[in-house]
């Protein structure tokens, strides 16, 4: 009986070290697999490009190529244009998704000449959402 005892316990140590090879070979898998997967994404992102727009179909003036290249490196310029708001609102945005949404600071002369063209520009009530707007009106 004594033998028995010595098979049956330099037998366990086999068994949790095949539970253990699969556990690890699995685990090693996935870490791999998620791996791939990031430098799939990476890549993906990388060619990404979200515009089909030019700096060209919006209203000109000092600016708009710094502010459409700003806009546009995370979504639309057309959102932009929407949106009639005064300079406060404006600089709250920015600040906004620079805090939020990972946008690259604006800061100093850069900073101003975005806001001195959305604020020119896009004025409130110039927006979407300013509600019915009369062509026959002069502004």
């Amino acid at each position: 009986m004594d033998r028995s005892r010595d098979r049956s316990a330099a037998a366990q140590p086999a068994r949790r070290s095949g539970v253990l090879g699969w556990t690890a070979a699995a685990l090693l898998t996935a870490a791999l697999a998620a791996a791939a997967g990031e430098r799939a994404s990476a890549q993906a992102a990388a060619t990404f490009t979200p515009r089909e727009e030019s700096p060209e179909e919006f209203p000109p003036g000092p600016g708009r190529d710094e502010t459409f290249y700003a806009c546009t490196a995370c979504h639309g310029f057309r959102l932009v244009a929407q949106q009639g708001m005064n300079r406060r609102q404006w600089d709250e945005s920015i600040t906004l998704m620079t805090e939020k949404h990972g946008m690259p600071k604006l800061e100093g002369e850069d900073r101003r000449i975005v806001l001195d063209y959305l604020e020119r520009t896009y004025p409130p009530g110039t927006g979407a959402g300013a509600g019915y707007q009369n062509p026959f009106l002069s502004r």
